[in-house]
């Protein structure tokens, strides 16, 4: 069976589970580019950050600018840009980052969840409508007869809907339980790391409150933007 068969007999329902289906697709393989290129990356950033913030604040600032297109280096870059700002604030600001860079991580979310709850319910409809336009010609006399035979072929095309509703439904669902994870694994890794950067600020701050005027956790601040987030 062709696709263009599978179309025609699964009713004109195939067409809102076909557009479901780009939608979803796209939107799936723009979710695997983007964690893919978090992924690769991220461990290598937070070491580098960490490593200099150990040692010299300007540098640690410094690296997390250059890694701003990664979120990872956004979000460690937000307390290092701010100047000698005391734990609370640094805190704060870590705070905040995070929640932004969490909340974009979730992009596409919620059109997989559409497509996971429309999927199945369409391909229902689609085989509901087919039992209609199947069962309708039929008359009590006709049961037991040889004119029944297109009845049965039309019930069995009738479940055509069905089951391309679940293929898509289940497809995206996969996808979207394995961005959940990669997202959930996001969550304790920048609370690991934010947590490691403020110890450290927070181990250093006493020799910088007794001073406030102090420039020596002043990071540079990296003026040029990156040319995408």
């Amino acid at each position: 069976m062709t696709f263009q068969e599978l179309i025609e007999k699964g009713g004109p329902v195939m067409w809102p589970l076909l557009a479901l289906s780009l939608l979803s697709l796209g939107t799936i393989l723009e979710r695997l580019w983007f964690w893919a290129r978090i992924l690769t990356k991220e461990r290598e950033i937070i070491d580098r950050i960490l490593e200099a913030a150990s040692r010299n604040w300007d540098v640690a600032a410094e690296i997390a600018g250059q890694a701003r297109r990664q979120p990872i280096g956004r979000f460690l870059y937000a307390p290092l840009r701010l100047a000698n700002p005391d734990p609370e604030v640094f805190k704060l600001a870590l705070e905040s980052s995070a929640d932004e860079e969490l909340a974009a991580m979730r992009q596409g979310d919620k059109l997989l969840e559409a497509v996971i709850a429309l999927a199945p319910l369409l391909g229902l409809l689609g085989t509901v409508l087919g039992l209609i336009r199947s069962l309708s010609g039929i008359r009590l006399g006709d049961l037991g007869t040889s004119s029944t035979a297109g009845v049965t072929l039309g019930i069995s095309e009738s479940l055509i809907s069905t089951a391309a509703g679940l293929v898509v439904a289940i497809t995206s669902l996969v996808f979207y339980r394995l961005f959940q994870a990669f997202l959930f694994n996001q969550i304790k890794i920048f609370r690991k790391a934010g947590n490691d950067l403020e110890l450290l600020y927070r181990q250093e701050w006493p020799k910088f409150g007794i001073n406030p005027h102090s420039n020596a956790i002043k990071p540079k601040i990296d003026s040029s933007e990156p040319s995408d987030r």
